[in-house]
């Protein structure tokens, strides 16, 4: 069963992933600390407070370099220098704290040393271990998924491809004879009339999930026998609500409005709206003066590559529709649409100057914005602003476009961080389903997970 974390939701595989090597690495570093002390069996816990702090930087590193997406695979070799890199970060962020606070540090060279080599060759072990756990598909819910439709296939699909989701599509209960089947070679697929007997199925492949993504309901809603599996302990899950789950956003294309309507979520509660607007004056504030010299040399640089203004003002619908302009440092040639007229920015756009480019993959290029959080137009964390030349059309072929007017615009957000940039309807209806997400489940929490994944894609370099 996944546990639901900062609005998303985990694995309790993954979480028990994370937190064991939070403990290896602890306890490599108590044992190192332990052995070189004159007094062994004595405990400080001053001492052991410095030691969780070594902790939470080392992992903090290690997730800064992927090594806890279980769906990315590396050879033997790669993880140990992937290894040696978060460490090799997490030493110079240590020094860098026990220089600010000298009260902090821990001692001598060979206790780092030490601590080092010990954390490697656990930490390797343990992931090693996890690999080999998962490739075996130990752990994983057996899920049937109820449903022949897009949103059914979807699901399977997305399960398919992401081998360490932490489901397996057991089974799969079409509506229809003459659907097509899905799943993979292993999929157990049947059909019979009204769903006869999918309880006694399902106990028989030891399901423990059901996802239901009927697309037609009125032909036939098997209530009897999802009561009878709700009473047998399987877990039957609404397919939007499973799909949501699985991955993190919604899908606009089939998503069923009375789920949409009765679903927890879209909360605005005046606790919540005070504090993300506090913290949006902070950080843009606060932001402003940290990168003041950031950004008298970005403006330099602009003037030197090419000419025309530093600043680039463009019109934005923001909340409830209100017209403003947006800022940002100018990253493309003077008059970039005098021909073309209104079009979407893409990859390896040859109106991007050079100095242009590094300030988008960097995100240098949107730290003007920072003046329209602090003015109120905009919030740090929200869906990303469009034209009103965009929104009118966009409007038009995807449903529930005008849902994402309902919160400020941001500087970042959950779409942002998870999909990118999107040059075309498609990525504009996927870009919709990840803030259709974050307004649904949004809070202070979920904000601050965006800031720190959000500096995550600009250290990476994936950020475009």
């Amino acid at each position: 069963m996944p546990l639901k974390v900062l609005k998303q939701y985990y694995p309790v595989r993954n979480i028990v992933f994370v937190i064991g090597e939070g403990l290896i690495i602890y306890a490599s570093v108590f044992f190192v600390d332990r052995l070189l002390s004159d007094v062994p069996l004595s405990f400080d816990e001053r001492r052991l407070l410095k030691i969780l702090l070594i902790t939470l930087v080392c992992q903090i590193c290690i997730y800064y370099n992927d090594l806890y997406d279980l769906n990315a695979s590396y050879s033997f070799s790669e993880l140990i220098v992937r290894l040696l890199q978060s460490l090799g970060v997490a030493t110079i962020l240590l020094s860098i704290i026990y220089l600010i606070f000298p009260g902090t540090g821990m001692g001598e060279i060979l206790f780092f040393t030490l601590s080092t080599c010990a954390i490697i060759f656990f930490s390797l072990i343990w992931h090693i271990c996890c690999a080999l756990i998962l490739s075996r598909g130990y752990f994983n819910q057996k899920t049937l998924i109820l449903g022949s439709g897009e949103l059914a296939r979807n699901i399977s699909e997305r399960i398919i491809k992401r081998k360490n989701c932490g489901y397996v599509v057991t089974a799969v209960s079409l509506e229809f004879y003459g659907d097509t089947p899905f799943g993979d070679e292993n999929t157990v697929v049947f059909c019979k009339k009204n769903h006869e007997g999918l309880c006694e199925a399902a106990k028989g492949l030891d399901i423990k999930k059901v996802a239901v993504a009927l697309k037609d309901r009125r032909a036939g809603f098997p209530t009897k026998e999802l009561l009878r599996c709700r009473m047998d302990g399987i877990d039957v899950l609404e397919g939007d609500s499973f799909y949501e789950m699985l991955t993190g956003k919604l899908s606009v294309e089939h998503m069923n409005p009375e789920w949409l309507i009765f679903s927890e979520g879209f909360r605005r509660s005046l606790l919540n709206l005070f504090l993300k607007r506090t913290l949006d004056i902070v950080l843009s504030f606060g932001m402003l003066l940290l990168l003041l010299p950031v950004i008298v040399l970005t403006a330099i640089l602009i003037k030197l590559d090419s000419r025309g203004p530093i600043f680039f003002s463009q019109e934005r619908v923001g909340q409830k529709r209100k017209i403003y302009k947006i800022y940002k440092f100018r990253s493309m040639i003077t008059d970039a649409e005098k021909k073309s007229g209104p079009v979407w920015a893409k990859d390896n756009d040859d109106r991007v100057t050079r100095i242009g480019r590094f300030l988008r993959k960097s995100r240098i290029d949107e730290i003007p914005q920072l003046w329209n959080v602090l003015k109120g137009e905009m919030s740090f964390v929200g869906p990303r602003p469009e034209r009103e030349f965009f929104v009118k059309g966009l409007e038009y072929v995807i449903p529930y476009y005008g849902a994402r007017f309902s919160a400020k615009p941001g500087v970042t957000g959950w779409a942002q961080v998870c999909y990118g940039y999107g040059a075309s309807v498609k990525d504009a209806t996927e870009k919709l389903n990840y803030d259709l997400f974050y307004m649904k489940n949004m809070s202070i929490a979920m904000d601050l997970l965006i800031v720190l994944r959000t500096v995550k894609t600009v250290i990476s370099g994936i950020g475009k």
